[in-house]
């Protein structure tokens, strides 16, 4: 599944802050759009994307250790999760 998601430069405790608040509004205003919108769908998603998070960096050419843990990893795991079957 091809996952289309904005996806903010998370680089700070305080940039990862601002991207939970904004993911937490959105999920009690547009709840209906997310794939996975109960814990259980939410958390096996996110175990389920992070396997798969070096797919995602490698079909956006993006750069990322994911065996480094960072904000930006956490927030594009997160964020993932919302989307991910």
């Amino acid at each position: 599944m091809t996952i289309y998601m904005e996806r903010k430069e998370i680089n700070t405790k305080n940039d990862f802050q601002k991207f939970m608040e904004e993911i937490i509004f959105d999920f009690k205003n547009n709840k209906s759009s997310w794939e996975n919108n109960n814990l259980k769908l939410f958390l096996e998603a996110t175990l389920e994307y992070y396997r798969d998070i070096d797919g995602f960096y490698n079909n956006m050419n993006i750069k990322i250790d994911s065996e480094i843990p960072t904000w930006q990893l956490f927030a594009d795991i997160i964020t993932g999760a919302k989307y991910y079957e």
